[in-house]
């Protein structure tokens, strides 16, 4: 099978629309599936064939944290090659405000700052205790600027 580029949408869902601008609060969980399996990430997964981003969005944060959305921005993009994954994935940003949700941690801007510098830090033996998913760190690193806020 002839290597392939699959895209994947990770949803900021925000504490609240009236977040600082320079320090949003939003969800992030710990993944359990082979693909990322042990870092953190946003609530997101697989756009599927003739799905729009922001139908994946509602549909993936649905699944995931049992809301249900309507408002959905898209952020920005990020190109996430995984060589020792052997995946490359295109990974869509949205943005949405929750009322409520259960089971997941919430993070901040300057948190995922600080892990992103952390991660980026690493020597070889140093284990992190919160190792982000790599859309997130490349968020940073291909995106700066990019803060998931809605106006």
């Amino acid at each position: 099978m002839a290597p392939e580029v699959r895209v994947g949408v990770g949803v900021f869902v925000l504490h609240t629309s009236q977040e600082q601008s320079t320090n949003p609060r939003f969800l992030m969980g710990r993944r359990l599936n082979s693909h990322g399996a042990g870092t953190y990430a946003l609530p997101g997964g697989h756009l599927e064939f003739g799905e729009t981003p922001e139908d994946c969005a509602i549909r993936e944060v649905l699944e995931e944290t049992g809301l249900r959305v309507t408002r959905v921005k898209f952020l920005t993009a990020t190109n996430d090659y995984m060589p020792a994954e052997g995946k490359h994935y295109i990974t869509l940003f949205m943005v949405l405000e929750p009322h409520k949700c259960e089971s997941w941690d919430w993070f901040n801007w300057e948190d995922l700052e600080f892990a992103v510098g952390k991660q980026n830090d690493l020597k070889d033996g140093d284990v992190l205790e919160k190792p982000l998913f790599l859309p997130l760190v490349n968020l940073l690193r291909q995106r700066p600027g990019a803060l998931p806020i809605i106006a």
